[in-house]
């Protein structure tokens, strides 16, 4: 099978590329080369901007992929360039989405209002009723998030029926190669020696369904091998959604650390730790379809997969930190009043 990938150099790509090379395919990525990675040799390069991919058709005619993965169609253009490119080269597309479609998160960012809903989302469950999620953090028009929106990239990747297409909607991923540095936060008070973590109430009882970073990379490639998945949608994630109660408890486990996390009622939060969401709304994922359909299942165990992005994230910290972020002093003047209204029986 050959099959050719846009992007593919970070994070999750190399992963991905690895396992399809393993599977026997035929292997070119189209980038700008400002990337470098650890990818087998026998990979092949295009280089290019994605803005200009029509311009590279004559090449991909050379090429003609079976398949074109489509790492980061983060725009409503990217997928219209997409299908208008590959019509007629391709056999069809998959697309990386993400879970930020689903109406639970547009409820959890207060987007939009309604009940929760207790039971996890599977891909039949409604979608935002409001585009652009990011246009409050991004408010100027030539900044990639204020267009951001995988509900439009879906629309076009699904919708076209000359180029049958795939979309897999993704959780949070973490592991080595995370520039997000998602488990930083955490981490870093466990380093330090902190003696506590505080955590507001409800965020600790709030559910998100999470991936590592070669297990997600292992569904992606199930996805392109497999013709089956042609015209389906497709959650990833693992089977069960940790609260954030359980997944500090399981990096501290995992990092050594002898500390213990307290809850804080939200009122009594230390200002920097405070969080615009609403952590009534889970974003707990019904990963059944993917397990079914294409025998989905993680091939690094959760242990294992936190020991290696612990070792990673300790090797490789923000080369920015936001000290604010860890006002230690403010924490402790938070757990000595939850100490003293707790010795008044407050």
């Amino acid at each position: 099978m050959r099959v050719l990938i846009i992007g593919g150099t970070n994070f999750i790509g190399p992963h991905v590329v690895r396992r399809l090379v393993e599977e026997s395919c035929e292997v070119t990525l189209f980038h700008r080369g400002q990337t470098t990675a650890d990818l087998p040799p026998v990979v092949s390069h295009v280089y290019g901007e994605r803005q200009t991919l029509r311009r590279h058709r004559g090449e991909f005619k050379k090429l003609l992929p079976h398949v074109v993965l489509d790492m980061f169609p983060y725009v409503e253009y990217d997928a219209l360039n997409l299908v208008q490119t590959f019509r007629g080269l391709a056999e069809r597309v998959v697309a990386i989405g993400s879970m930020d479609v689903y109406r639970a998160y547009g409820l959890f960012r207060r987007l939009e209002d309604g009940p929760p809903d207790l039971t996890p989302f599977n891909e039949e469950a409604p979608l935002r009723g409001r585009l652009y999620p990011y246009r409050m953090v991004a408010p100027e028009q030539n900044e990639l998030f204020y267009n951001y929106e995988k509900i439009l990239v879906e629309r076009i990747v699904m919708g076209e029926t000359d180029l049958p297409g795939t979309v897999l909607r993704l959780p949070l991923v973490y592991g080595p190669g995370d520039r997000q540095h998602r488990l930083f936060e955490y981490l870093k008070r466990m380093d330090d020696g902190r003696p506590c973590i505080l955590l507001e109430e409800e965020k600790a009882k709030w559910r998100w369904t999470r991936g590592y970073v070669e297990n997600v990379a292992e569904a992606i490639a199930l996805a392109v091998i497999n013709r089956k998945t042609t015209n389906r949608i497709y959650n990833v994630g693992e089977e069960h959604a940790l609260t954030e109660l359980e997944w500090v408890r399981r990096i501290g486990e995992a990092a050594g650390w002898k500390g213990k996390v307290k809850l804080v009622q939200q009122a009594r939060l230390p200002a920097h730790l405070a969080e615009p969401y609403d952590w009534q709304h889970h974003l707990a994922a019904d990963t059944n379809r993917i397990r079914e359909e294409m025998a989905y299942a993680e091939r690094i165990n959760a242990a294992e997969a936190l020991r290696r992005t612990i070792a990673w994230a300790r090797a490789n910290p923000p080369q920015e930190i936001d000290h604010e972020r860890f006002n230690y002093s403010a924490e402790d003047a938070a757990r000595a009043k939850m100490a003293e209204r707790k010795a008044h029986g407050a």
